[in-house]
């Protein structure tokens, strides 16, 4: 087989006729055991790369091998956004992700390891004595390992702090005081370094001495009362969403207190908790919620798995399953013409979402026929032809041959001890070019005298900037038109306003955006109030000639430009980057898509449940051995994960302006978040396919494991232990030490093989106490446990209210207050989110007009008269004039970048709950 790189350089396997396919990179004559899986007569393996002799940039597709020029580097290394910024990885098992996204944007990444060598290199599974996970969890890093216990180890570490700008870390307090580094030392002693905290729990709070792990995670958070079919048990998501989601809200909060120190000269200390991330992140029950959902919070979700497969039903076909998302009036119309128009569904009445809700029994029965006999191409294709968004159930062993993904290069072959490792190519493309892999993962101390010499005389960036006396946002002063709809879009414009940003949201009632659907007729739904927070709006209708000159002169105001529309959207409009660029050279566009904006799946109509069957996401996440059992209707992931990529590449981007003076734009595909957010897993099943089964959170199975009935009704809990000394603790616990000696429960293999049996001893202790009794009984002794909350409970729970993970907000038009997340971790230099309440649709378009199009009042009302311009003012109240205060409370002087003091507003209703984070004297502001 012929390769399509030179010798020393990573194999992408993309669109090229020479690259290898599935089954020709397995070796079946493998002789080296694979730690912790299940023995098998054939092992597979990716054929050997030799010695990385250069750092090629993987942004290039096909065959194209030729090594680059000097000038051809020096070209590629300045569209790293980050290629200035140094960090310092001190992450173990938890959070290595975080680091590692940087390192894919240009940081200059340095994983430092003690002399014994980092935990996460013999965490399972293993290939050989090679760890999946920290190969795919540290590319694009270098390594040096230092002996903290002699003087020259803190030495050098220290030095290396004084010329960082980041220092990431997931040791915990306790194993960073035995080495005299705490972080809190470290930050007197470098005011101007990021010092970004992650642990399971927080630095604070009653649950911080608790052990986590990824199944604990989902119970605490919520997430496993909604995953799983109705009356039955809970189902644990596949995956680490919640690990990776702490990462993800790590490097996010890194990205924000970096670009803060450029503004102030000021750096910063940021807990973040994996518990809070997977609140925020994963499925946020008082966040954004997709279209389906009709406005509805998940807060009023019934008590048990919520019956929602009508939202994305899944059907049978002749080779496998295929899933539909029909939304709209005009995906509907689709629907009837594709079935022939049959007289059953004639009724224009099911043109609205909640009439088609009530008969979805007879609908779903009349698409389950029609689609039984054809393929799954065939589905897809004609639900392309009738504008039908649809897409195939693939398992994860189709990703890897899937023609979109073999053409996006979205695989590459890394080289690892035992061979090469298939894993997924990075998340992010930035100017056309993928922010990939670059380098393997480092060796122990493999760069030890490389970095030390590097980074002797490589002093942080000093700034002449005064330290503000009270604490800032970090996004003050910068501009954003926001064209997002529904979750990601509005994530991700979400996420800029609530640190500083002024986000000015473009839209209009021909094409409303989804979010804004509600089925109770609300003016404006819970789900906009939290999801639309801090934002003004102004209607435009662009797709007149009137109104695209109007937003043309809005982008020449503006720093950012947000949207998810299906990829072409934007050009058809007249709004290429492009022409973007030529108005304004310091713009940044950042546009999600479902697929991406090229290959062929990239005009499908794209939403999150189609992207995770597309991905295999949806195959993994169902009852183990059932072929059907599907159960992520109810989730909105990623979409909240995809918005905080979205962020982080436009906030990057800001980073590479003040360097360079010129903009550029950001494509993120929510189909590879997912993909690089179970990398390991991935490359586990590329190794051994049908591996994600039994390895569906990348460990090896053990037991006892899994969700565990409580007393009361529809109770539950989650006991996860690690090995055969959490094993033996609980066996203490429950009151029968003998089981602990027991041969038959010896070793993760043999406890395996007896599940059942300790399933029901396990049963007869948990289902006699209820979740928290048992939860704190065992967390008490340091076995990883957890009560199944529900969305409800998460507002009244003792650690979330002590860390104030939840902020309270009222909205005039919302009769209830309104908890939703805070800010991305705890800073120390960054005060709680704003809370000024979302705007109607142009509530806005008046002063707007004004401050930036400078029209007269006269000419705003012939435009609004043509229908260029929407306007919609709140009731004539007392609530609508409080509305409207709220809403032109702040004003902005965007080319001066002076914002005026202005004070957050604050609901006497929910003055001094426990939901909002205490404030210290300088977070007041």
């Amino acid at each position: 087989m012929k390769s399509c790189s030179s010798p020393g350089e990573v194999q992408l396997f993309g669109d090229c006729d020479e690259a290898p396919q599935l089954g020709e990179i397995h070796d079946h004559s493998m002789k080296t055991p694979l730690a912790g899986v299940n023995s098998r007569e054939q092992r597979c393996v990716l054929e050997k790369l030799t010695v990385f002799q250069t750092a090629m940039f993987n942004g290039r597709s096909g065959c194209e091998s030729r090594r680059m020029t000097p000038s051809e580097m020096a070209v590629e290394i300045d569209a790293l956004p980050l290629a200035a910024v140094r960090v310092i990885d001190l992450t173990d098992g938890c959070g290595e992700t975080a680091a590692r996204l940087l390192a894919d944007l240009g940081a200059d990444v340095v994983r430092v390891e003690p002399v014994s060598g980092a935990r996460s290199r013999t965490q399972e599974p293993l290939w050989g004595r090679t760890s999946i996970y920290y190969e795919t969890h540290n590319l694009n890093k270098r390594g040096v390992a230092l002996d903290f216990d002699r003087p020259s180890g803190k030495a050098h570490f220290l030095q290396l702090l004084q010329s960082a700008h980041i220092l990431i870390e997931g040791l915990g307090a306790s194993r960073l005081s035995e080495s005299d580094i705490a972080p809190a030392s470290l930050r007197e002693r470098f005011p101007s370094l990021v010092i970004i905290s992650i642990s399971d729990f927080g630095n604070s709070g009653p649950y911080r001495t608790w052990v986590g792990t990824e199944a604990v995670h989902s119970a605490l958070s919520s997430i496993l009362s909604r995953s799983g079919l109705p009356g039955r048990r809970p189902l644990l998501p596949p995956g680490a969403m919640a690990t990776e989601s702490a990462a993800l809200t790590a490097a996010w909060a890194a990205i924000l207190a970096y670009y803060n120190r450029l503004e102030s000269g000021a750096g910063d200390s940021v807990d973040v908790s994996v518990l809070e991330s997977a609140v925020q992140v994963i499925d946020p029950g008082s966040g954004m919620a997709g279209s389906a959902a009709g406005g509805a919070s998940a807060v009023d979700t019934p008590r048990g798995r919520p019956d929602v497969k009508h939202r994305y039903p899944i059907f049978a076909c002749a080779d496998g399953y295929v899933r539909l998302c029909i939304l709209s009036p005009r995906q509907w119309r689709g629907v009837v013409a594709w079935l022939g128009r049959p007289t059953s569904l004639s009724d224009p009445a099911l043109e609205r979402l909640e009439a088609r809700y009530t008969q979805a029994a007879q609908i779903d029965s009349i698409l389950s026929e029609f689609i039984a006999t054809k393929t799954r191409d065939e589905v897809v294709a004609g639900g392309e032809q009738f504008g039908v968004p649809c897409a195939a159930v693939l398992d994860v062993g189709d990703v890897f041959v899937a023609e979109h993904f073999r053409s996006r290069s979205t695989f590459v072959a890394v080289e690892t001890a035992e061979g090469l490792l298939r894993v997924p190519n990075g998340l992010i493309e930035m100017d056309g070019l993928r922010m990939g892999v670059r380098t393997r993962a480092p060796r122990h101390g493999e760069h030890n005298s490389e970095v030390l010499t590097d980074w002797r005389d490589a002093m942080p960036d000093e700034t002449e900037i005064p330290v503000p006396a009270t604490p800032r946002r970090p996004l003050e002063g910068i501009r954003v038109l926001d064209l997002g709809v529904i979750v990601a879009g509005g994530e991700a414009s979400r996420l800029l306003a609530d640190m500083g940003a002024e986000v000015i949201k473009i839209e209009s009632s021909r094409f409303p955006d989804g979010s804004r659907q509600s089925m109770v007729g609300d003016l404006v739904s819970p789900v906009v109030a939290r999801g639309h927070r801090n934002k003004q709006s102004i209607g435009i209708d662009l797709r007149s000639r009137a109104g695209l000159e109007l937003m043309r002169k809005l982008v020449a105001t503006a720093d950012v430009i947000l949207s998810n529309f299906k990829p072409g959207t934007m050009d058809k409009l007249g709004l290429s980057y492009a022409e973007l660029s030529q108005i304004n050279p310091r713009i940044v566009v950042v546009q999600s898509s479902a697929f991406g904006c090229v290959g062929p799946w990239s005009r499908r109509l794209g939403y999150g449940p189609l992207v995770r069957a597309g991905t295999g996401l949806t195959a993994m996440w169902r009852y183990p051995g059932e072929v059907a059992g599907f159960s992520d209707m109810a989730t909105t992931y990623p979409d909240h994960a995809s918005a905080r990529i979205a962020a982080l590449g436009a906030v990057s981007l800001l980073i590479r302006r003040r360097r360079t003076g010129r903009g550029g734009r950001v494509e993120i595909s929510q189909a590879e978040v997912i993909l690089a957010q179970f990398a390991d897993i991935l490359a586990l099943e590329a190794l051994i396919p049908g591996s994600t089964e039994p390895h569906r959170d990348g460990r090896i199975p053990d037991a006892p494991r899994g969700v565990y009935p409580a007393s009361g009704d529809d109770e539950w809990l989650v006991i996860d232990i690690r090995d055969s000394s959490d094993w033996r603790r609980l066996a203490d616990r429950i009151g029968q030490p003998a089981l602990a000696v027991d041969p038959r429960f010896e070793t993760a293999e043999r406890r395996v093989a007896h599940r059942e049996l300790l399933d029901g001893i396990i049963t007869r202790w948990t289902t006699s106490r209820s979740p928290r009794e048992a939860v704190a009984a065992l967390q008490r002794i340091g076995v990883p446990a957890g009560m199944m909350l529900r969305v409800a409970d998460l507002l009244e729970d003792e650690h979330l209210r002590d860390r104030g993970a939840f902020t309270v907000a009222v909205h005039p038009l919302v009769d209830h207050p309104l908890p939703s997340e805070n800010t991305p971790g705890h800073f120390t230099g960054v005060p709680d989110v704003e809370l000024r309440p979302a705007p109607l649709l142009g509530q806005q378009t008046r002063a707007i007009a004004g401050r930036l199009l400078d029209l007269t009042p006269e000419q705003v009302d012939e435009l609004l008269g043509s229908g260029v311009l929407e306007e919609n003012l709140p009731p004539a109240s007392p609530v609508g004039a409080e509305f409207e205060s709220h809403g032109q409370e702040k004003t902005y002087d965007h080319q001066q970048r002076v914002h005026a003091e202005r004070r957050v507003p604050t609901c006497a209703a929910t003055e001094g709950t426990p939901w909002t984070r205490p404030r210290t004297d300088d977070q007041s502001a």
